[in-house]
């Protein structure tokens, strides 16, 4: 059966090659609907104008329209206040602004130790790895097991009294993992730990409710849910932002400015320095309203059909050997071909018009735990149907063959 959602979507209707584009890269970025691509053209046609600094016309609607997102944000997750939602670039900045912040501001002291887990992406160790030595924090890995879920009772033996920050993906980027992040949160305030939740791959597939998850950050980007690159949210409870400093410094984020003396602004102007991605955070409310309009019954039916099928399918196939059996997975599948390189699979796979992803993924520990380089890795979204999986199949029983 075709899927309806697939229309919506004009990237899907070219040839890749001398063959229709299957896309299966959707981990990486999700390809855009018309809507979204229409605001985006009608930004910057009819509306072009800052935001927050003018008094006509343009700019008081687009100013309008930016804050609208923010509003809408705030409900889509249920934060209790827009003051707590923090435009960013993405997760990657919202995670190092979150890092440098409670550096800055004291929050981590010698001795302390941020807890994140063997699956992270580069984006959630990295950050804590650069303030280390300004904070004198440590950074302590929570272990995995081999079909690639948090391993909890390691998790809960880590947690002391020195744990000050628990930052942790929602779904891995590698694996598919879900993790049981409301369980992990509790567990960790239980010890007066802060928390931080990388949602970047759970945004568009799962309702997120912060309030009940009781988390203090919580990250995601754009561009994985059918929107802009370039923008993201950090959302914040509005107590803890209040005590931290200014990430960076510039316009928009001060109350007044002398050579004396700065005063910054409040939120959530604090930590938005500078012009920022003002068609990005308009279109990204087109991307937010698509999903809610869709509805995530819908958007999980699909990709755990075809997460399912794919599963099955491979799991067929001699010396396949898929990297991680979590116990709750997402629509995310990454596999290794003995005596295959993985860059060799996705080339093959790209000749007759399926695009994955292949490498380590950003998350090169990960790798190291399973002894391999990198995997081959296919993502679902909304516009895939069986049809994709049949086509990858068919091209990966081929491309096997050439190898």
């Amino acid at each position: 059966m075709i899927n309806p959602h697939r229309a919506l979507f004009p990237c899907l209707d070219q040839m890749i090659k001398g063959n229709p584009l299957v896309y299966l890269d959707n981990a990486a970025t999700t390809l855009k609907p018309q809507v979204v691509i229409d605001q985006i053209t009608h930004h910057y046609s009819k509306m072009t104008a800052n935001v927050h600094r003018g008094v006509h016309t343009l700019s008081t609607e687009a100013t309008a329209q930016y804050e609208a997102t923010r509003t809408l944000v705030k409900e889509f997750i249920n934060a209790s206040s827009e003051k707590e939602i923090i435009f960013t670039k993405g997760t990657t900045e919202s995670i190092n602004l979150v890092a440098q912040s409670l550096t800055s501001g004291k929050f981590l002291s010698p001795g302390d130790e941020i807890l994140v887990s063997r699956m992270e992406h580069h984006s959630n160790i990295v950050p804590w790895q650069l303030i280390l030595e300004r904070s004198g924090a440590k950074l302590i890995e929570i272990p995995i097991t081999q079909n690639g879920d948090i391993d909890q009772e390691a998790f809960l033996q880590l947690l002391g009294p020195k744990t000050k920050m628990m930052a942790v993906t929602h779904v891995s980027n590698s694996l598919g993992t879900v993790n049981p992040i409301k369980k992990m949160i509790a567990a960790a305030k239980s010890h007066g730990a802060l928390t931080l939740i990388d949602a970047a791959q759970s945004i568009a597939h799962t309702p997120i409710d912060v309030q009940d998850l009781n988390v203090d950050f919580f990250c995601f980007s754009g561009h994985k849910m059918y929107g802009p690159t370039g923008i993201g949210i950090l959302y914040g409870k509005e107590e803890l932002l209040d005590k931290m400093p200014p990430y960076q410094g510039g316009g928009a984020m001060i109350k007044t400015v002398s050579f004396e003396k700065t005063t910054f602004n409040d939120l959530p102007e604090k930590f938005e320095a500078g012009t920022p991605h003002i068609s990005g955070a308009i279109c990204l409310k087109s991307a937010i309203e698509f999903i809610q309009n869709i509805g995530f019954e819908e958007i999980a039916r699909i990709e755990n059909n075809l997460t399912n099928m794919a599963l099955a399918e491979l799991r067929q196939i001699k010396k396949l050997r898929l990297i991680g059996n979590p116990e709750k997975r997402a629509c995310v599948i990454s596999f290794f071909i003995d005596g295959a390189h993985p860059h060799d699979v996705g080339t093959l796979l790209d000749q007759q018009g399926v695009a994955i992803r292949t490498g380590h993924h950003c998350t090169a520990p990960l790798m190291d735990f399973y002894g391999i380089p990198a995997t081959c890795r296919a993502s679902f979204a909304i516009y895939n149907d069986e049809s994709d999986v049949e086509k990858f199949l068919v091209a990966l029983h081929k491309s096997l063959e050439l190898l």
